[in-house]
């Protein structure tokens, strides 16, 4: 399977929406957290919806070559979430967006399918969430997605240690996080 996946990515249609779509097939089907990783509960969905950044994400082919990428979530009539990801292009010099889907998989906690192309879904869990909803932590069924994403673009680096300390200990690649708030603040 993992094969078939890699020759969509490589099929993908240049653009944001192509590449989303891309995405959206490689993580079709998965629906688990990655391993010794548990999804937030309990978890109130109508706090974490509206507009978060992306503060930090392990590198991917599907956001390749983009900053200031947000996410903003709203509820759908039929109870799931609409999912508007957004970012600039430095290489296109353009803005690119994507507009998905995403439904609980848990009545609980932080656990939801998304898909940006027809039935085809993937994970994604929040695997640490501050009180106050202003800051989480992203992941698909592995260890190969990470999202840092918070409701300012920039945070300082102490709000930050908290998660990262859980992405650590879960085996995520942090070396190889690419970081896309200022960094000086990330790293003060």
């Amino acid at each position: 399977m993992v094969g078939v996946m890699q020759r969509l990515m490589l099929v993908a249609t240049q653009g944001f929406r192509g590449v989303l779509v891309a995405a959206a097939l490689v993580l079709a089907g998965c629906s688990g957290t990655p391993h010794g990783g548990e999804a937030v509960s309990p978890f109130d969905l109508e706090r974490y919806l509206g507009t978060w950044h992306e503060l930090a994400r392990l590198p991917n082919r599907f956001e390749t070559d983009l900053v200031n990428v947000t996410a903003q979530y709203s509820m759908r009539d039929d109870g799931g979430v609409k999912v508007i990801n957004r970012g600039f292009n430095t290489r296109t010099r353009d803005w690119e967006e994507a507009e998905g889907k995403a439904y609980r998989l848990d009545p609980d906690a932080a656990k939801l399918k998304v898909s940006f192309f027809g039935p085809f879904y993937g994970a994604y869990n929040v695997l640490w969430l501050s009180d106050d909803y202003d800051l989480a932590l992203v992941a698909g069924d592995d260890h190969q997605y990470l999202w840092l994403l918070a409701r300012e673009p920039s945070l300082p680096q102490a709000r930050l240690e908290a998660p990262l300390a859980v992405a650590e200990q879960l085996g995520f690649a942090m070396d190889q996080l690419e970081w896309l708030m200022p960094p000086l603040t990330a790293r003060e």
